[in-house]
């Protein structure tokens, strides 16, 4: 069985994410997306919230697995038999950071492989950074997020 992740902190997840998604699972077997801690980023969603946001995101991927993690993501792929680590890229940017993550992750996992998607161009500009922002302050994130992220990015914002 060929497996893969794709791995982030989807704070929240967007639909440039949701279609990585969708490209990544039809080249596998099943793909798992984790949620991984990242303790330099304070996030608006808990963990659960974004893992259960990714379910509800996803439920039109039938070999798509969530899950979250609080470590390395080398540990991860070992406790779980996975050896291939799928990302997608918006820009030159994203290449160079991904690629020293991918090097890094080789060393300590030697038998994984990493993935490069490209983003769809129409998702290019979308960030689950500037996401955040623009609920912050009440901006239009229709057609961005999946429904139930637009949802709960109101609710949060309502509190």
């Amino acid at each position: 069985m060929k497996k893969a992740l794709c791995t982030g902190s989807f704070d929240p997840v967007t639909n440039g994410h949701v279609d990585i998604f969708e490209r990544a699972a039809k080249l596998v077997d099943e793909l798992t997306v984790c949620v991984f801690v990242n303790n330099k980023k304070q996030p608006l969603f808990t963990v659960e919230e974004r893992v259960e946001l990714l379910r509800e995101a996803t439920l039109h991927i039938d070999n798509l697995v969530v899950d979250s993690y609080d470590g390395l993501v080398a540990d991860y792929l070992k406790e779980h038999d996975i050896n291939i680590i799928i990302r997608g890229l918006r820009s030159a940017g994203d290449f160079e950071y991904e690629y020293y993550q991918a090097q890094m992750t080789r060393h300590l996992a030697p038998d994984v492989s990493t993935i490069f998607l490209l983003t769809s161009p129409e998702f290019l500009f979308i960030s689950s950074s500037a996401i955040r922002e623009l609920a912050h302050f009440r901006g239009n994130v229709h057609k961005l997020v999946p429904e139930c992220v637009e949802l709960a990015l109101q609710q949060k914002n309502s509190e």
